[in-house]
């Protein structure tokens, strides 16, 4: 059967790519925001939102109107419409909430951009993305199936990621009849009926110390300087 899968990687771009990333970040953020103001409107007034292809035919004159989204991958900023319509349909079929507006100071950014005429690619030591060109990444994987679309991510620690999805043709495991109890626990992690027996890794007593020491670096410092932002990163990279 086919099925979906996500392969995710550490990519390392250089200045101009990470200055292009985070462009298409903002970009990305603000077409959201635009659409979903007008989509809320119509909604408020009608009882029925807009759809994509009315939103999609309203890209060329907003690129027009501030010419610095053409900067940008422009499937991306389609990308980000189509996932708003997503959005409102789940909605609509009361699957989720409403759609709320972007903010640039959530943690997590990112954007996603599709698959067409051999834009994304993988190589030994490359991802080729959509205006970035070739990026470095961790090669911890071989990606498998076809392509069907990129999401580039950056977290609070200033690191990029990048989830390549795909579409493969996956074998069923066979069914079995054994079966096995799990006991989760605070002094072993799990404990299988079977004797087997996973210890805690106590990650976080590890590194509270640490972490309560830059916290109390990060407030003493003046928000916003050089020194805070460096703080910022490494309890970023604690609590990661």
């Amino acid at each position: 059967m086919k099925q979906h899968k996500a392969f995710k990687f550490r990519i390392y771009p250089n200045k101009q790519q990470a200055t292009l990333i985070n462009k298409t970040i903002g970009c990305s953020r603000f077409v959201f925001n635009h659409f979903l103001n007008k989509w809320n409107a119509s909604f408020e007034e009608t009882g029925k939102g807009l759809n994509y292809n009315s939103c999609a035919k309203e890209l060329p004159p907003l690129k027009k109107q501030h010419q610095w989204l053409k900067e940008v991958d422009s499937i991306s900023l389609q990308s980000t419409v189509k996932n708003l319509s997503e959005a409102y349909n789940r909605f609509f079929k009361k699957q989720n909430q409403k759609p709320r507006f972007k903010n640039k100071k959530n943690p997590t950014q990112s954007y996603t951009t599709k698959f067409t005429n051999g834009n994304i690619e993988v190589f030994e030591k490359h991802i080729k993305l959509p205006k970035l060109g070739l990026v470095k990444y961790a090669n911890s994987r071989n990606v498998e199936g076809r392509i069907i679309s990129a999401t580039i991510r950056r977290n609070p620690s200033e690191k990029y990621f990048v989830s390549i999805l795909t579409e493969l043709e996956i074998q069923p495991l066979p069914k079995v009849e054994k079966m096995i109890g799990i006991d989760l626990g605070i002094k072993d992690f799990a404990i299988c009926s079977d004797g087997t027996v996973f210890p805690n890794p106590k990650y976080l007593s590890k590194y509270e110390k640490e972490l309560i020491r830059w916290q109390r670096t990060l407030s003493r410092r003046e928000k916003g300087g050089s020194n805070w932002n460096k703080a910022r990163i490494k309890v970023a990279c604690l609590h990661e």
